[in-house]
């Protein structure tokens, strides 16, 4: 089973739609209601709800998701009758699989029903028409060219007391997100210092810089302060997001003053100073933080 517990909670759909190939007399069966069983369907749409909700129980590695909506439509041809399901939920992973089984329940269910009056009733078709969701909503945003910075802010990493491993790990991460590594620094958490840096990597035009360390509540923990003072606009939903994701694993994150906001042309997020917190800041705010580039980038146009 897929481990989903990094991903972000999102809108997901699916739609998915089964074709049953009957005779013509199995069409005019259910117009007329005169089905041996009884009009199929309305035990059809149940039987799709039910698999849909069901799903985890047949397909042994999907997850079990708490669906909102499941819609069914029905459409009879002259020798067809086409099944749609639709599925809403709002979770980690999507919904295909929910909508796949229940337009598959669909038609198992008016073939059962159907297969006393008609020998040459066969399934056609089982397939998937559009889903939507995650990260896949957002998959052309990676396709741009963007330039990152990372800047370590720790007194003992500095002085080689220890190695840095959030900083490098930040590095790695976004080169694998397709970014360009434009610096990687590691200084004291010396406020001078840091600002100094920064503004030098704003006037380069660096995308996005991330800050890590210094956003604690010890004495020497300056850094919110320090970038709170470049910052032109805050980007306030994006400290709420990665704070909320973070708190949802780590319950001490809630003592995190990270901030986030733009400096010229490029983004700042200052992170706690932890490879935990480097993980989750590039399982949380990616791929949706490059839109911000986009709409950096339509200030200039």
């Amino acid at each position: 089973m897929r481990d989903v517990s990094a991903k972000n909670w999102s809108l997901r759909t699916a739609a998915a739609r089964a074709t049953v190939r009957c005779s013509p007399e199995s069409i005019r069966m259910i117009l007329e209601d005169r089905a041996p069983k009884g009009d199929p369907r309305p035990i059809a749409r149940v039987a799709a709800v039910l698999a849909a909700k069901n799903t985890p129980l047949i397909i042994p590695y999907c997850h079990s998701v708490a669906l909102d909506w499941v819609g069914v439509e029905f459409e009879l041809g002259v020798e067809t009758i086409l099944t749609t399901v639709r599925v809403k939920a709002i979770y980690k992973t999507g919904v295909e699989m929910e909508a796949l089984t229940g337009a598959a329940a669909a038609a198992l269910n008016f073939y059962d029903l159907l297969k006393p009056v008609d020998e040459n009733l066969s399934i056609e078709s089982i397939e998937l028409l559009e889903k939507t969701g995650g990260k896949s909503n957002h998959s052309g945003i990676l396709d741009r060219e963007w330039a990152a910075a990372v800047l370590v802010c720790s007194d003992r990493a500095s002085q080689g007391i220890y190695e840095d491993r959030s900083g490098k790990l930040l590095v790695e991460g976004l080169e694998g997100l397709g970014g360009s590594i434009a610096g990687y620094e590691v200084i004291p958490d010396e406020p001078a210092e840091i600002e100094t840096q920064l503004r030098a990597w704003v006037s380069e035009g660096i995308n996005l810089i991330f800050v890590s360390g210094g956003s604690g509540i010890r004495d020497r923990d300056r850094t919110p302060e320090t970038v709170e003072r470049m910052l032109d606009r805050r980007l306030l939903g994006v400290e709420e997001h990665f704070r909320a994701y973070s708190q949802s694993r780590v319950p001490t994150a809630m003592l995190s003053r990270a901030v986030a906001g733009v400096a010229g042309s490029s983004v700042i997020v200052t992170l706690p100073g932890s490879p935990g917190a480097a993980r989750d800041a590039l399982d949380a705010l990616f791929p949706y933080l490059l839109h911000a580039l986009d709409e950096l980038a339509a200030d200039k146009t």
